[in-house]
């Protein structure tokens, strides 16, 4: 019943828009049953019908996917649950350097060459027609399964992707690994396969959903709770193996996966061939994962010192020539395309505007863009789509090629566009704190912390809860990390009790505030920390304001 329930959990529920008993109640459930059938996905069945067909006939099956930790996770589900159909599977993954994202036709002919038959694209394809039509041409099945918003002409083949027209299904935010879960459903069903087959791959729909930044409500709530318990066991070796290398002891969260996990399966992709992931993921080979996992941790590491070097250098370049424009073009020409959607998530970040990097791509030059809240930049960059040779994404996130001369042109074009945008909303830049709750030094406990992690998983549209402590005094700030970028201190609060921070990476922004004495504003989440048997509660800054 509601009210026996934790007022503070209720209010943190009403504030995310669940007031309804049974709302309520499936939102906090340990077992949630919020699920649709696989079988409403516009073309599932023809699909399913399709891929065991080719099964059944010994044909061989490729896996065609992306390079992102939604692909790497889309491909080794469909490789675990098609290998209990057919031993004739394989996969394939575009490099990112010389081939860029989705399918193309060199590709296509050497999948073709190696003996397979069928194609089965995960979180890519949607708007691949020519390369589609090629694929046919060729003698080829094909079958598209992608959660991409579709602009252009849909391939003519069985297409399965909740954001196609004429989809009914209820639910349009999966990840691509959702939508491959969902078609796994389908050939589980169809198949007559147990039930351990879906559950065994529960690990990697989480991994995926929260890597790709899909809203974590509904449908995906479910599937991401039920996938957090199962990574949890650890019964995959490779993530076993991965977990223990990188992640302290203790339950792995949602955090763990998208701020450690997440950016290990992406590292290689960026730095080297994302392929290693895969291996990871499926392999039963000891020293094979070992080999994979000492790849992510070397590739993850270079990771960082390209993208801070990047950043920095691309922070030089706005301060020096686009610190008054709206919309933040950046030319990076010795930038690594492989971290330039992580460096125009910073720019984004540090200058509270949209922001793309530009990279140079053989003749072209790639662009990938970041964006704010309240400015939706696939739609902004749909006026532009003439000048793209390749395009695609989100409302928060896109990526495009295009010649280098059309460049001033859309730079030009941006800014008008975005003129546009200020007049009909002047607010579009203001930071919007979106506070859960304002609450008293004493407040923080660790009984709040535990009874806070019963909203969890956390990610994007279930943020964890952000609290405010008004009128805190910072006491005995202490540098920490490479150039001192994050900052530990004792909050005093009004009522006299006193809170353990710390503040990553934003340091030099405060840097006037951490005087010690000065009063200030504290935004910030809790975390219950466990180490050797013991509890303690940490504040996590988020922003400081002076009072």
């Amino acid at each position: 019943m509601i009210n026996e329930i934790n007022p503070i959990v209720i209010e943190l529920l009403h504030k995310r828009g669940i007031f309804d008993e049974d709302e309520v109640t499936e939102f906090l459930s340990e077992k949630p049953k919020k699920t649709y059938d696989p079988f409403l996905l516009l073309n599932l069945g023809a699909g399913v019908d399709l891929i065991l067909s080719a099964a059944r006939q010994g044909k061989k099956i490729c896996i065609y996917g992306d390079y992102d930790a939604d692909g790497i996770t889309s491909i080794s589900l469909m490789i675990q649950v098609l290998s209990h159909v057919t031993d004739r599977i394989d996969y394939y993954m575009p490099c990112r350097f010389n081939e860029g994202y989705g399918l193309n036709k060199a590709a296509i002919e050497a999948i073709h060459q190696s003996g397979a038959g069928m194609i089965i694209t995960v979180d890519c394809g949607s708007v691949s027609y020519d390369e589609v039509e090629y694929a046919k041409a060729i003698g080829m099945d094909i079958v598209i399964t992608d959660h991409h918003s579709i602009t252009d002409k849909i391939p003519d083949c069985l297409v399965i992707n909740p954001m196609q027209p004429d989809c009914m299904y209820p639910f349009k935010h999966l990840a691509g690994v959702g939508v491959a879960f969902k078609l796994a459903q389908g050939i589980q069903k169809k198949a007559g396969l147990p039930k351990s087959v879906l559950t065994d791959v529960l690990d990697l729909v989480a991994i995926g959903t929260i890597g790709d930044i899909m809203p974590l409500v509904d449908e995906n709530r479910t599937m991401v709770k039920y996938g957090m318990k199962v990574l949890n066991r650890l019964q995959r070796k490779g993530m076993k193996s991965l977990v223990e290398v990188t992640c302290q002891n203790g339950a792995i969260t949602s955090e763990h996966v998208a701020f450690i996990i997440v950016p290990h399966l992406n590292a290689v992709g960026r730095m080297f061939t994302a392929g290693v992931a895969v291996d990871l993921l499926i392999s039963q080979d000891e020293l094979k994962i070992k080999a994979a996992v000492n790849k992510l941790v070397e590739s993850n590491k270079a990771r960082k010192q390209v993208q801070e070097d990047t950043y920095q250098h691309c922070v030089e370049i706005v301060d020096k020539h686009l610190h008054k424009n709206s919309f933040l073009m950046v030319c990076s020409p010795d930038a690594h395309e492989g971290i330039a959607g992580i460096v125009a998530g910073k720019i984004k970040d540090k200058y509270h505007k949209p922001a793309i990097v530009i990279t140079p791509s053989g003749e072209l030059c790639k662009g990938t863009g970041r964006s704010l809240e309240k400015i939706n930049l696939y739609e902004l960059l749909c006026h532009f789509e003439g000048m793209f040779s390749k395009f695609g994404g989100h409302a928060g996130a896109c990526g495009f090629l295009m010649k280098r001369e059309d460049l001033r042109s859309l730079k030009h074009g941006l800014e008008e566009k975005m003129k546009q945008i200020i007049e009909s909303d002047p607010t579009v830049f203001d930071k919007n704190y979106n506070i859960d709750i304002t609450l008293q030094g004493k407040d923080i406990t660790i009984e709040l912390g535990e009874l806070l992690e019963v909203l969890a998983p956390f990610g994007n549209q279930n943020n964890k809860p952000l609290l405010c402590i008004e009128e805190v005094q910072i006491k005995n700030p202490i540098s920490m990390g490479e150039g001192g970028k994050h900052m530990r201190f004792t909050a005093l609060c009004r009522d006299g009790h006193t809170i353990q921070c710390v503040l990553f990476n934003r340091a030099s922004e405060y840097h006037e505030l951490f005087h010690v004495g000065a009063l200030v504003k504290m935004m910030g989440c809790l975390e219950v920390q466990h180490w050797n048997g013991n509890k303690r509660i940490q504040f996590f800054v988020e922003e400081l304001l002076s009072m």
